[in-house]
């Protein structure tokens, strides 16, 4: 093999893995769609090279909300700990911990943190390339 054909193939090799540190991604912001209230927010997959995939946890303080927007993807949100309640094209519904709600491309969503602790979950849904 030639030394041009072995780099193309070592540049087109996905890595074994990545590991990322929660602790080094963490940050306090807005919650996207919307920016009600206050998040933490750990974009766990946001610097890995060619993914394909989002996920991150994200920790809706008290009266914090995702805002409705419509997805072009599918989606799910796992309820790691609080309460909250879940959209869906208009239909409501209620979530705790150990619950998961799985969302339909093009439809009309957004999740609020009711209760008295934050409401934190994993969200994750295929990265859509232009």
């Amino acid at each position: 093999m030639s030394v041009l054909a072995s780099l193309f193939l070592s540049a087109t090799v996905a890595s074994a893995m990545v590991v990322i540190d929660e602790a080094r991604v963490k940050r306090d912001e807005p919650p996207p769609h919307g920016h009600i209230g206050m998040s933490t927010v750990s974009p766990l997959t946001e610097t890995v090279a060619g993914r394909t995939m989002e996920f991150r946890k994200r920790s809706l303080h008290k009266g914090a909300a995702i805002g409705l927007h419509v997805i072009n993807h599918d989606e799910v949100y796992y309820v790691l700990s609080g309460e909250g309640e879940v959209t869906s094209d208009g239909q409501t519904q209620r979530l705790t911990a150990g619950m998961m709600a799985y969302l339909y491309s093009g439809a009309n969503v957004g999740i609020t943190q009711t209760g008295d602790a934050p409401l934190t979950l994993i969200i994750s849904y295929p990265v859509v390339k232009p």
